[in-house]
């Protein structure tokens, strides 16, 4: 199931959208039925395995009528995720990209935080701050939490994910690498572009075997799979919830392969304003977002 948030005639609602990519408007169609129904799609995040359930039984009901039916050219598509508490990067996740970085391969995940400030949703711009020089891109499985939990076990990981979507780890590498932490490199406004929907944890199948792309300008600069992650999604919210109490709607970003501008031979092709940089994951979805100058 894929659900996505928009706005829509001034306001802002979900919906599930169909293979044929028109989008059933969950409230509208709650409304209509007189049916109880989340509010937001963090309320309906929240529900947990719960929400696959209530997904199903409304999709069947909007076989009945059109009016809440939407074409996707009457809605903005928005960060899937109005107000995550917790959006959880991970670093050298991929062995292909820390050899192109030069590090050791980390025996636990490296992890670090960035803000919600950061978010952007599908086609809004990355601004790029005048005095940031080199500017990149990491394509990165998302994973949505939907249920809370602490120390939780590799075996029961898959029961506290709500669902996936793409993620664009936008980073400043002349502050990064300049740091020797990440934190603020990654951190500016418009530097955690995701979506454009989440795709169920019921719907996703193996997220582990997902194949991944990154182009700028149509290019191709990234292309592999979730299959080559030194810790999979499941092992990650295992060692994650060892640190932190992961809560509904926390996000996840499980790490990058090679192909970041930054190692790029013979020399490094950093974004630039006027650039299109694209990500997409198999299953989920292009998220797209021009690179603008911050103002």
């Amino acid at each position: 199931m894929k659900v996505a948030r928009y706005t829509v005639h001034g306001g802002e609602s979900y919906g599930v959208v169909r293979e044929d990519n028109s989008i059933v408007d969950v409230p509208k169609i709650g409304k209509t039925l007189g049916k109880k129904v989340p509010k937001n799609i963090d309320a309906l995040i929240s529900l947990g395995d719960e929400a696959e359930n209530l997904l199903v039984e409304i999709l069947n009901n909007a076989s009945h009528g059109r009016s809440f039916v939407l074409d996707p050219s009457q809605i903005v598509l928005k960060a899937p995720v109005a107000s995550p508490p917790k959006i959880i990067c991970l670093g050298l996740n991929y062995r292909d990209h820390a050899e192109e970085a030069g590090a050791s391969l980390p025996d636990e995940p490296i992890i670090f935080m960035k803000p919600r400030t950061a978010i952007v949703g599908p086609n809004e711009p990355v601004k790029k701050p005048r005095f940031v020089e080199r500017l990149d891109y990491e394509v990165e499985l998302g994973v949505v939490i939907g249920k809370a939990g602490k120390n939780i076990p590799v075996s029961k990981a898959k029961e506290h994910i709500f669902g996936y979507t793409a993620f664009n780890d936008i980073s400043a590498r002349d502050i990064q690498f300049k740091d020797g932490q990440w934190t603020r490199g990654k951190s500016f406004d418009t530097f955690a572009p995701f979506g454009p929907c989440i795709v169920t944890a019921a719907q996703i199948g193996d997220p582990n075997n997902l194949r991944m792309w990154t182009t700028v300008n149509g290019e191709t600069r990234q292309n592999s799979s979730t299959k080559h992650m030194l810790f999979n999604v499941y092992e990650i919210v295992h060692h994650l919830s060892k640190v932190m109490t992961l809560e509904p709607c926390d996000l996840i970003a499980t790490g990058t392969p090679a192909g970041v501008a930054a190692f790029m031979k013979p020399k490094p092709r950093f974004l630039q304003p006027g650039d299109v940089v694209e990500v997409e994951i198999e299953k989920i979805g292009k998220l797209r977002n021009p690179i603008a100058t911050d103002a």
